[in-house]
């Protein structure tokens, strides 16, 4: 792992999101900037995938659960080489096929259409089972939110999971601790859950999801784990690297106006010149 190559995709990765949802007048960039050293990791190191061949046979799965966060995913997909940085500016346009959730029809790279929450967990179980089926060795991954885990079927899907002793599974929740009503906590506590997944028979990881070296360490340790699968707490801060959107429930799903557009391009630039001195 290139950490320091990583870093720099990660700031590129936000920069996208940040100018898309700013040119979309729309979106939500509090929980996509949070994940997005989640996305940067899965789509820059740790996926075996072709962007050139965007239905390979073998390749890794991904499904983004909380599919509000696809200004995260497309970014990532773009600075990839799945389709043009530039298209991001179309988010959300009229005749665009960056739609506001990710759509498996028109966008490259995209494994799971997803929309209403909680349904891209029992997806991603779908394909993992595919997989142990038919003797495959691709691994699936599946992104979910602290809110949207509150979702009975997440735990159904769970459930289901542990039972099959799917380890080709590895689900992350990106525990920002921040949904659209406010703190997770507040609204109707998941926690600890760590110990929910675990009385599902996962093999449960706790790390800072802004972390490279943490996050690297829990996928190995995710591909080292036989006869379960994994779930990765990715402890993370909402609106990370935009100063004035960490921690701030209010930018779960509004866009940027043009003068604070401006001041999160800057701050990312910044943080982007920092990490070639």
């Amino acid at each position: 792992m290139d950490k320091l190559k990583l870093q720099k995709t990660a700031v590129e990765v936000r920069k996208g999101i940040i100018e898309g949802v700013h040119s979309a007048k729309a979106g939500h960039p509090g929980g996509s900037l949070s994940a997005a050293d989640i996305f940067t990791y899965l789509y820059f190191e740790e996926m075996n995938i072709d962007p050139k061949n965007p239905k390979m046979e073998g390749r890794d799965r991904f499904v983004l659960s909380k599919g509000h966060t696809a200004p995260g995913l497309y970014s990532a997909l773009a600075n990839r080489g799945y389709f043009p940085v530039e298209d991001l500016l179309t988010l959300r346009h009229t005749g665009s096929y960056l739609q506001g959730h990710p759509d498996m029809k028109h966008i490259p790279g995209v494994d799971m259409s997803s929309g209403s929450l909680g349904q891209g967990l029992s997806a991603a179980v779908g394909m993992a089972l595919a997989g142990k089926l038919d003797q495959k060795s691709y691994r699936v991954y599946a992104l979910l939110g602290d809110g949207e885990i509150q979702e009975g079927q997440i735990w159904e899907a769970a459930m289901f999971a542990g039972h099959r002793k799917l380890d080709n599974l590895t689900v992350i929740v990106d525990n920002n601790n921040l949904q659209i009503d406010g703190p997770v906590d507040e609204v109707c506590s998941p926690y600890p859950i760590d110990k929910k997944f675990e009385a599902f028979n996962f093999h449960a990881i706790n790390i800072d999801g802004n972390d490279f070296d943490e996050i690297d360490k829990a996928f190995k340790e995710a591909k080292a784990t036989a006869g379960r699968p994994t779930a990765i707490i990715a402890h993370t801060v909402k609106g990370k690297g935009v100063s004035f959107m960490e921690n701030a429930v209010g930018w779960h799903g509004k866009a940027p106006n043009d003068a604070e557009y401006e001041t999160a391009m800057e701050e990312l630039k910044k943080a982007g010149d920092a990490l070639c001195q």
